[in-house]
């Protein structure tokens, strides 16, 4: 299983940016992928996660309304549209992989493939 982010980088607050998450190594639609973030002296903090098997989607809620996870099963690609950035935003966000199905109870749950991870810096 591998796992690449792309698409981080400096944007001013109330801007956007487009994390991608191309994935391989494994069959698509059988796992669910989410994305993390983790800000200096922080804890890394679940954003979003989707089913790929029927796209179902979770959100925490700091992001909720900001932010859309999608997929492009055709381009075995994971994507977070982040909108309405702030600097809180600010992280290193990592995309994630696991087997298992998730639902609201258990989204945040142990991933079993991580990406490297990509900076976004929101800043004026």
């Amino acid at each position: 299983v591998q796992l690449v982010e792309s698409g981080g980088g400096l944007v001013q607050p109330g801007g956007s940016l487009r994390l991608s998450c191309a994935t391989s190594g494994f069959t698509f639609d059988d796992y669910t992928i989410a994305w993390f973030r983790q800000a200096p002296g922080k804890e890394r903090e679940g954003v979003s996660c989707i089913n790929l098997s029927e796209r179902s989607t979770y959100y925490a809620d700091s992001v909720r309304s900001r932010f859309t996870i999608s997929s492009d099963n055709a381009a075995n690609t994971v994507y977070l549209q982040m909108s309405g950035l702030k600097p809180e935003d600010t992280a290193v966000y990592y995309c994630a992989a696991d087997l298992r199905y998730r639902d609201g109870t258990n989204w945040l749950d142990e991933y079993h493939a991580w990406g490297q991870g990509i900076q976004v810096t929101v800043s004026s």
